[in-house]
């Protein structure tokens, strides 16, 4: 029998736990990284996922999610829907009902609630509070309900995604940009099988529609069992960009060590050029269960467990300092 073991991201700290019960229950790597990334969904204090994740420019949450099976390469993603708080459960589906992978907007929603779904309120109170008062105090939009213009929409995204304004959220001790964040799980259970997942509601005041990296196969997530799995979080245009979940993978079946695989696929994004560069975390695990996890932000942490864990371990990411090619003019 296989080492169960569970990887996530910081905000997985919530769900790991009943990943690795499902995991010690006898149950797969899919279903254990669906039941963590949902108990992540569900937490209102998370303005990065699910329920009470903060909404785009206009106030509309939107929520994008995929999950893979490293045994089959099977995979489910939704992106840019709204109303059900539990976007992974929507994906697995995609992934087990339907001849696609990818399902957007209102096609996801009717999917969803095909599949019985129940439908949900996701802005909270907290939520829309925050997003009137940066559109309002720090965006200069007089009436966020009503953004008719192309160009003060394009206003306020330079403004929302100023390197100056991430550099002082960290000074101030902000774990990721604001509203960057994204949920990875990746599992190992006991058949040997792994599997990965990510959610997120996305880049806090987006343009309506965006979608990240985190509903696309190779960009945010990737898993073969044959070779090891990988999730991203931070500014996905740019995971997108280099496929960073599946060079990390692509690395470990070329035979490099888990820690040179994420150290190649980080330097990677030092290619691009971005006025909007910023940061991206991945984690990732071996076929044989080893797990690390990267950054190109120093104090990054992540979260991970072993069956034989009375509970998970918090631990900084290994940082890989990246500056080239970043923010000069595109």
């Amino acid at each position: 029998m296989e080492r169960a073991v569970v990887v996530a991201s910081a905000n997985g700290r919530v769900g790991i736990l009943r990943a690795m019960e499902v995991l010690r229950r006898g149950g797969s790597a899919l279903d254990a990284v669906e039941a963590g990334v949902r108990e992540v969904e569900a937490n209102p204090r998370d303005h990065t996922v699910g329920y009470g994740g903060l909404p785009n420019l206009l106030g509309v949450v939107e929520l994008d999610a995929a999950i893979m099976d490293g045994r089959t390469l099977a995979t489910g993603a939704v992106g840019a829907i709204r109303g059900f708080p539990h976007p992974v459960s929507v994906a697995r589906r995609v992934m087990e009902e339907l001849p696609h992978v990818f399902l957007v907007g209102e096609g996801a929603e009717r999917f969803a609630r095909e599949m019985g779904f129940a439908p949900a309120e996701l802005l909270t109170e907290e939520a829309r509070e925050v997003w009137l008062r940066m559109l309002r105090e720090e965006g200069g939009v007089d009436d966020p309900t009503r953004l008719p213009y192309l160009e003060k929409i394009r206003t306020y995204v330079n403004w929302a995604m100023d390197p100056e304004k991430v550099r002082a959220a960290y000074a101030a001790g902000a774990p990721d940009p604001p509203g960057s964040g994204t949920v990875n799980f990746l599992a190992r259970d006991h058949r040997g099988d792994l599997a990965a997942a990510t959610s997120t509601s996305g880049w806090a005041w987006k343009y309506p529609g965006r979608l990240g990296d985190s509903p696309v196969v190779g960009a945010g997530l990737y898993a073969d069992n044959r070779y090891g799995a990988a999730a991203c979080t931070g500014r996905g245009e740019m995971t997108i960009r280099t496929c960073t979940a599946y060079s990390l993978v692509r690395y470990l079946r070329e035979g490099l060590p888990l820690e040179d695989a994420g150290r190649l696929a980080m330097e990677e994004l030092g290619r691009l050029v971005d006025r909007y560069f910023s940061t991206v975390s991945v984690v990732a695990m071996d076929r044989h269960g080893h797990c690390a996890a990267f950054s190109n932000r120093a104090g990054a942490t992540y979260v991970f467990m072993t069956e034989d864990m009375d509970t998970f371990l918090e631990r900084d990411r290994i940082y890989i300092r990246v500056t080239e090619g970043r923010r000069e003019s595109m």
